[in-house]
């Protein structure tokens, strides 16, 4: 019996408070790994996640065995301190992913003593609280743009074939600037940048999504830079998303925290054709 066709996810990982303070986004993150493994059983054997808390200047990937976990952050809680992911690498997966990109024109180097950054272990944490299912994670390029990202991850869509989890780990809005602490109402521009990109994604309009800032309303105070936009480009790449009848969303969160964060996640799943 082969394995399943694993989806790709978008998640939103937010603030590093995400760990302590899951809101509605990290039980659904939950649910959903849980049902994965019903379906997936034995045949998951890891993860590939790009986190933008890892930018390096030329396309790498994380070879280590034992990855430690890195609280790469200031002035928070100390309980968040305490927290650890303890999840394996997987060097030949990681050596499997340096090889399809290569063979996709894109030249990555391998890093054995990468640390999980916050960016991967705490979207994982509420995905997988076991940490027993293998982690690589690869870096985003500094200097790439939307399609450069895409192209990186539909270089290691074949992986969805084979027991691999592929994520994009970002922000759909990221703008810390306006980042001031306690409840409030989600800001206007933070639902109509969202809900715009949701509707370019179920329509399929490449070219709109990679030229989302200038298209894209208030697109330059969402992300005042690109980072953590970018990660969405490497799991709609791993979905096929911008070939006929590639993967469309299945929203698992809509959630706007702090009032400026929205944590829209989504799996990438098969659609049949209109």
């Amino acid at each position: 019996m082969s394995a399943p066709l694993i989806p790709p996810l978008f998640i939103s990982h937010g603030a590093p408070l995400f760990a302590l303070d899951p809101g509605t986004t990290g039980p659904a993150l939950t649910r959903w790994g849980r049902g994965l493994r019903e379906i997936a059983g034995d045949s998951l054997r890891g993860i590939v996640i790009m986190s933008p808390h890892w930018m390096s200047r030329r396309p790498a990937v994380m070879t280590g065995e034992r990855p430690e976990t890195w609280h790469d952050f200031g002035g928070f809680p100390a309980a968040l301190y305490q927290l650890q992911y303890p999840a394996p690498g997987h060097p030949a997966l990681a050596h499997e992913v340096l090889a399809r990109l290569k063979d996709a024109g894109i030249e990555a180097q391998p890093d054995a003593g990468r640390p999980f950054d916050h960016g991967a272990w705490v979207p994982l944490m509420h995905l997988f609280p076991q940490a027993d299912v293998p982690v690589v994670q690869v870096a985003l390029p500094a200097g790439a743009g939307p399609a450069e990202v895409l192209a990186m991850g539909r270089a290691l869509a074949g992986l969805r074939a084979e027991g691999v989890l592929v994520v994009g780990s970002g922000s759909m809005t990221h703008n810390l600037a306006e980042f001031f602490g306690g409840e409030r109402e989600p800001l206007p521009y933070v639902l109509e940048f969202s809900r715009w990109v949701e509707d370019a994604i179920a329509r399929r309009d490449v070219q709109a999504l990679l030229d989302y800032r200038t298209r894209a309303p208030h697109a330059q105070r969402a992300h005042p830079s690109e980072d953590h936009f970018l990660p969405l480009f490497f799991a709609l790449g791993a979905a096929g998303w911008d070939e006929e009848g590639g993967a469309l969303p299945d929203y698992l969160s809509r959630e706007v925290m702090y009032g400026m964060l929205a944590m829209d996640s989504f799996a990438l799943t098969r659609r049949a054709a209109a």
